[in-house]
């Protein structure tokens, strides 16, 4: 889709953080997409703890002569905030606003662009060393619900997979076991030696923060270890693309299922050639019709 001025205009929504750091970061990044989609109108909001609330950014829309905007959570998983917090803001705004009219996007994550930002980050502390010695501590929020902790674990099985890591481990900050001691206990009893706990955080903030201090307690704690700790996400070329490509789905109505990551559609490290092969379907014995009389079962493709 080309957006034009007929296009919904684009709500980002935030979770907000009371680190000062972290909220510029998601403020510059709303103003470095609005800059490339210069004939599009482009707000950013909070849900809590930073300005500006959600509600400002849909009002700043609303005097620019939006009637219909497309919201995207800037959301790595789907747990409360993105499933009821978001949804439950964006329909009092709607009352608020008689004749507004919005559809919503999908979180973020787990997705091919950033798995390839957090590779670059373990790279980036790693400096050269073999993978194959390496164990990563991939680290995310946490959540009271239980699909969003799965998905974090998705995560780091898709980062695990074709990269060459001895392994891949999920840990969580807050809310959910096993948190960052333990994950890291785990991680040497599996028969670690060197470990880079990787925040599963798209920027800075008081969670990363408390990441990156609990990795260096343990790590005192342990002298036989060596534990390292990379870089969140950050406002990268990825993330931007990413959000522009939710924006569209959003905006087209045609969000799409688990996608994002199957083997027939994007090229995952180690799984290239099954890109758009061809499909045979399982013929159930009990099936009497399953032979048609053709000789070979129909095919079909996965490919765009």
């Amino acid at each position: 889709m080309t957006a034009s001025t007929q296009a919904p205009a684009l709500l980002i929504a935030g979770h907000g953080t009371r680190d000062a750091g972290g909220a510029e970061a998601f403020r510059s990044f709303v103003a470095q997409l609005a800059a490339r989609h210069p004939e599009l109108p482009v707000a950013g909001g909070f849900i809590e703890l930073s300005p500006p609330p959600l509600t400002e950014a849909v009002g700043s829309l609303v005097e620019r002569g939006v009637r219909r905007f497309a919201a995207v959570p800037l959301m790595l998983v789907s747990a409360g905030h993105a499933k009821g917090d978001i949804p439950a803001a964006l329909a009092r705004e709607r009352e608020r606003h008689p004749g507004l009219s919005y559809t919503y996007g999908r979180p973020l994550g787990p997705h091919p662009s950033l798995l390839k930002v957090l590779e670059r980050r373990i790279d980036a502390v790693l400096d050269g060393a073999d993978r194959s010695g390496v164990t990563v501590l991939l680290v995310g929020r946490g959540s009271t619900d239980p699909d969003a902790n799965a998905e974090v674990y998705k995560a780091a099985r898709l980062l695990w997979e074709g990269r060459g890591y001895a392994g891949v481990e999920t840990a969580f900050v807050s809310l959910a076991a096993p948190d960052v001691p333990a994950g890291l206990d785990r991680c040497v009893r599996l028969g670690a030696r060197r470990i880079v706990v990787l925040p599963y955080f798209l920027f800075t903030g008081v969670l990363p923060d408390r990441v990156r201090d609990q990795a260096a307690d343990w790590s005192a704690a342990h002298p036989g270890a060596e534990v390292s700790t990379a870089d969140v996400i950050g406002p990268t070329e990825e993330l931007l693309g990413l959000v522009w490509e939710r924006y569209e789905e959003a905006a087209g109505e045609g969000v799409r299922m688990n996608c994002d990551s199957c083997v027939y559609r994007v090229a995952l490290p180690g799984f290239e050639d099954k890109v758009g092969a061809p499909q045979q379907p399982h013929f159930h014995p009990d099936d009497d019709g399953h032979h048609h009389g053709h000789g070979h079962p129909h095919a079909h493709s996965h490919a765009h």
